[in-house]
């Protein structure tokens, strides 16, 4: 799904405007929210944060099936600007918001300081060569067709369960976090530009 495609004008939109912008989103979402594994409903959902299109990747195998990754799309439908500060989940012994970065003229993988943030009428997409939610020393391997159940925390102290499906990634080449060229989270600012 385009960057366009998930991102909603800011300020006050008009009656008619506020409907087609929902339209569009149950048309573009209605499937995707189901692949999340269908999120409890709780706060995060009253606060306007939607998650859909959540998985995570198999690591039968990847060079070292002790770490994955867990991708997802993140909406903020609401007023105010939130962050996601923290993710847990039974299957990994510890779990880290990651993103990947230009280091001396190489692409590396860090920790993300503070969280990531998703403005209010915006979103964020992790994904592989992205931000992503790492998830390490794995208690067990994780085959395409399991489930993993994960909790996503909020700046605002609401939290999202989820249950996500467990995914083969074939498109690629060696350990998913290498990339042959830096990427920017496709979600635009209210100037236009990429916000990183």
């Amino acid at each position: 799904m385009s960057s366009t495609t998930r991102t909603f004008l800011r300020g006050r939109r008009s009656g008619a405007t506020a409907t087609a912008a929902a339209v569009l989103l149950i048309g573009l979402t209605g499937c995707a929210s189901s692949s999340a594994g269908g999120a409890t409903a709780g706060a995060a959902e009253e606060s306007g944060i939607d998650v859909s299109d959540a998985w995570v990747r198999a690591t039968e195998g990847t060079e070292d099936p002790s770490m994955t990754g867990a991708f997802m799309t993140i909406d903020n439908e609401g007023d105010e600007d939130v962050t996601l500060t923290g993710a847990s989940t039974p299957v990994a012994g510890m779990v880290e918001l990651h993103e990947m970065a230009m280091s001396d003229g190489a692409m590396v993988m860090r920790k993300i300081e503070g969280g990531i943030e998703v403005e209010a009428g915006y979103g964020q997409v992790l994904m592989p060569g992205g931000s992503h939610v790492m998830l390490m020393d794995l208690s067990e391997g994780l085959a395409p067709g399991d489930e993993v159940e994960l909790v996503l925390e909020f700046s605002d102290g609401t939290s999202e369960e989820l249950t996500l499906p467990v995914k083969e990634f074939s498109e690629e080449e060696g350990h998913y976090h290498e990339s042959d060229a830096p990427h920017s989270h496709p979600s635009m600012s209210p100037s236009g530009s990429s916000k990183p």
